[in-house]
C-alpha cells in the first residue's frame, strides 16, 4: 500500500498495480469504511480498479488538528496519518459478503446487432456467445465513463472482440456490449464503440433515487437471457 499526494487537497491510496479481486477487496473495504465513518474534513472519495482518491478540506483538517492538540505540521500529513490508522483498523474488520445482482438481457436482433460479428470473430455460433456470456459471473470493479456504467471483470476470452472501427453516435440505454476482454452495460444513451450483443430492460441509472445507480463497486453480476416479449413486459413494469 502507498499513500501519495494527488493534487493539493487529495491523497491517492494505492493498494497495488494490477486488476484483480484481492486488490479490489481492499479498495471496497476502505470505501465502505469512509462511507460510514468519514473523518472530519473529508470531502469525497473516488474509487478505481486498485486505488482510492480521498479529497479533504485542508483548513478544516488543520483547525481540528489544533483543537485536538495533534502535532502534524501539514494537512497532508494529518490526513495521511488518519488514513493509515483507518486502514489498520479495517484490516482487522470482518469481510463483507458482496451483493449479487441478476440482469436480464435480450440478446441479438435489434437489441444486439453485433452478436453475429462477435460469434464469427471467435469462430462460434451466436448461441454459444450467449451461453458463455450469460454463464459467467462478473465483478463490478468501479463505475465510470457515464453515470452508473460498470467496469466488469471476469469475461471469458472465448468471446472477446475488438471495438468497432467506427463508433456509433448513440447507443441506447441498457445496451450490453463487449470490447476486448471487457463487457459492460450502457446506463444511458451515449456514443460508444463497443460491440453490442444485447440489451437489458433494467434502468441502471435513476437520478431521482438514492443511490441513483443500480450497481455499485463490489457487486457480483450475472446475466440471463430473456425473450423480446419478456423485455417488453419488464419495460411495462417500469424497468425494475
Amino acid at each position: 500500500m502507498d499513500l501519495v499526494p494527488f493534487g493539493e487537497t487529495s491523497i491517492l491510496v494505492e493498494f497495488g498495480r494490477g486488476i484483480n479481486p484481492e486488490t479490489h477487496k481492499k479498495v471496497k473495504t476502505l470505501t465502505n469504511y469512509l462511507e460510514r465513518q468519514p473523518f472530519a474534513g473529508m470531502l469525497e472519495y473516488v474509487s478505481a480498479f486498485s486505488s482510492v482518491t480521498v479529497s479533504y478540506d485542508p483548513m478544516k483538517v488543520r483547525s481540528l488538528q489544533r483543537e485536538q492538540g495533534r502535532t502534524a505540521t501539514t494537512a497532508y500529513e494529518a490526513v495521511t496519518s488518519l488514513l493509515t490508522e483507518i486502514i489498520a483498523k479495517m484490516e482487522q474488520g470482518k469481510e463483507e459478503q458482496p451483493r449479487e445482482v441478476r440482469i436480464p438481457v435480450c440478446y441479438g436482433g435489434e437489441f444486439g446487432p453485433d452478436l453475429a460479428f462477435v460469434a464469427e470473430h471467435n469462430g462460434c455460433t451466436p448461441e454459444e456467445v450467449i451461453a458463455i456470456h450469460s454463464g459467467g459471473q462478473y465483478l463490478v470493479y468501479m463505475l465510470g465513463f457515464a453515470p452508473g456504467f460498470p467496469y466488469l471483470g471476469g469475461m471469458s476470452d472465448k468471446i472477446a472482440a475488438p471495438r468497432r472501427q467506427s463508433p456509433r453516435m448513440e447507443i441506447p440505454a441498457g445496451s450490453v456490449g463487449i470490447a476486448g476482454l471487457q463487457t459492460g452495460v450502457y446506463p444511458i444513451a451515449t456514443p460508444g464503440g463497443w460491440q453490442l450483443i444485447g440489451r437489458t430492460p433494467l434502468d441502471l441509472f435513476c437520478p431521482n433515487e438514492q443511490p441513483p445507480t443500480l450497481l455499485q463497486a463490489g457487486d457480483l453480476i450475472t446475466f440471463y437471457p430473456i425473450s423480446p416479449g419478456q423485455y417488453a413486459q419488464h419495460k411495462e413494469d417500469g424497468g425494475k
